[in-house]
């Protein structure tokens, strides 16, 4: 407890020299405010300071997790007004680097007798630091790497050496980022209760969420198999190389990748010499980026430039696999709902996509919110998507969610925060480049696999089940009914402001009700389809057959049940 509360003692002096000491009454920490005396005897702050730099320049005093809680927090311009956005993207992670004699005792510690395969060759110099790990250079033998194979990257070592990378991570670190993050949840549910403001930023929840991140990236073997995945989802594609993952000589808090050599991205001179075309290069890499989301939805998280080299033979080298996210089925057709809104400029739909895909963040109605997205998609109505300006369109979304108090869950944020990054990237490759151009293709195929022969069939089961559980639950669902109504009915009140959920609900309820007559329609859709295209629903007829069979079955069994409730 002595710890924590010397914990304490430090955010508090903390926030106190960088003149956020107001924030301490409402945290129910001003009994431990600091005399002023002790405050000289550390730097303060350069006067007439902005609070967004006072407020950076604080969690840089206050160490690694709260530097990459302002990072990560940096990108959710969906919940963070901008000023403060664009102040936290300028911290850096400046620790300094642990002795070579403590990482080879982690080695020693973690691999036991594996660890002679890394140590005879590991370089005592890191090469790079961060306050989880750190990164040092070495060489594998032949047996390391025939001791345990992954699926990740080239697997012909042909029994030489391999150069790899040796991430260890930092000693007692786990115990320290724990404390830090206990404390900070504790603090930003303080903040939420005494704060109208920091309840409309979600504070709690976006501590909650970047706990989860933080602690996700502490485990290597996590990072490990992140690393195996965007190999199987590139496997034979040979625009990308994913480092090999040696298992051998890997752990929890020891990584061993296939070392990446090449010019970085962003190294315009080096590209100039090598001969490689900016331009192109610029339109891989983001094609790359694009195929992770609306492809695999499996993306990298944290696409910066010193994550990507071009490697001698052209391919792109992918390093940094910590921070991933995750595109769910749910998301992908929300994202469909949205585009076709889009395209239709049909604000009502595009709201209603929009506030589904915040999920339970929603609240209060949105009639201000369709006026607003219907003023932005007319912006735009008519033009090309290749002259849509991308990024200017997803911030002026991530100001409109801000403001109406809607926050978008975790993935769809990393999502957004990658696409910024991505154009971001592409631009600085070729000034003509447009994120827009390489988006088309992708969306393109998006909206055609929403009306494809597996996605109709799976919602005619969707569908089917919809209606088979509707059957069931009816019966007892009327009875209720009907009970009510005998005793005199029900008196119902609600205000002005619950319409639009009041007529969500019934529109899901609806949806329900008629499940069993989409699911007939649909069957004779799909056969008005199949005779337009039939080589392409050629494969299909098994499949539609038992998915329009299940539907007129769920049907028939509501109508049964319904009738025998009846009599």
């Amino acid at each position: 407890m002595s710890a924590r509360r010397d914990r304490f003692r430090d955010i508090v002096e903390t926030l106190t020299r960088h003149g956020l000491g107001f924030a301490l009454g409402n945290l129910g920490l001003d009994r431990l405010r600091p005399a002023d005396g002790t405050l000289r005897q550390h730097r303060l702050p350069p006067r007439g300071v902005s609070m967004p730099v006072r407020v950076r320049l604080a969690l840089e005093d206050l160490g690694a997790v709260y530097i990459k809680f302002g990072q990560i927090v940096s990108t959710r311009t969906d919940v963070l007004p901008p000023e403060y956005a664009t102040e936290l993207a300028r911290l850096q992670d400046d620790s300094p680097p642990i002795a070579a004699a403590e990482v080879r005792a982690v080695i020693a510690e973690e691999l036991g007798a594996a660890a002679e395969l890394l140590l005879e060759s590991l370089d005592d110099s890191p090469l790079a630091t961060g306050s989880i790990g750190q990164v040092h250079c070495g060489r594998i033998t032949a047996e390391a790497q025939d001791a345990e194979p992954g699926l990740s990257g080239d697997t012909a070592g042909g029994g030489q050496p391999v150069d790899v990378v040796v991430k260890v991570r930092r000693p007692g670190v786990v115990s320290q980022i724990n404390e830090d993050l206990e404390i900070m949840a504790e603090l930003a549910k303080r903040a939420e209760r005494a704060s109208t403001r920091a309840a409309g930023l979600h504070l709690a929840a976006l501590v909650d969420e970047f706990s989860q991140t933080l602690r996700a990236e502490l485990d290597y073997v996590q990072e490990a198999r992140n690393a195996e995945q965007f190999a199987a989802n590139f496997a034979g594609d040979l625009r990308v190389h994913i480092p090999r993952v040696f298992w051998a000589t890997t752990t929890s808090r020891v990584l061993t990748l296939e070392r990446i050599r090449g010019i970085k991205v962003n190294d315009a001179a080096a590209l100039q010499d090598a001969g490689i075309d900016a331009g192109e290069l610029a339109r891989t890499a983001c094609s790359v980026l694009l195929k992770m989301v609306f492809e695999d939805g499996f993306f990298h998280a944290d696409p910066h430039p010193g994550n990507f080299f071009v490697e001698d033979d052209g391919r792109l080298g992918i390093i940094d696999f910590g921070m991933v996210g995750h595109v769910s089925d749910f998301t992908r057709d929300q994202l469909v709902r949205m585009l076709l809104a889009v395209v239709e400029q049909d604000s009502a739909r595009l709201t209603t996509a929009l506030v589904r895909l915040c999920g339970a963040q929603a609240d209060g109605g949105f009639g201000e919110l369709q006026t607003a997205l219907g003023r932005l998609v007319d912006r735009y109505a008519g033009r090309p998507l290749a002259e849509v300006p991308i990024v200017a369109v997803l911030t002026e979304l991530a100001n409109l969610l801000r403001a109406h108090k809607l926050r978008l869950p975790r993935d769809i944020a990393l999502m957004l925060k990658m696409l910024v990054m991505a154009d971001g990237l592409g631009k600085q490759l070729d000034p003509g480049f447009e994120l827009t151009t390489q988006l088309g293709p992708f969306t393109q195929k998006i909206l055609l696999g929403s009306l494809s022969p597996e996605a109709l069939a799976d919602r005619l089961k969707k569908l089917g089940r919809e209606a088979l559980r509707l059957g069931t639950d009816a019966p007892e669902i009327i009875r209720r009914m009907v009970d009510v109504l005998e005793r005199g009915g029900i008196d119902i009140h609600f205000r002005v402001d619950e319409l639009d959920r009041l007529m969500d609900k019934a529109d899901k309820t609806g949806n329900r009700i008629v499940a069993g007559l989409i699911t007939a329609a649909l069957i004779n859709a799909v056969g008005d389809l199949v005779s337009v295209q039939p080589d392409r629903w050629r494969n299909w007829p098994k499949t539609l057959f038992a998915a329009g069979i299940g539907g007129v079955g769920a049907l028939g069994a509501y109508l049964a049940l319904t009738s025998r409730n009846r009599n």
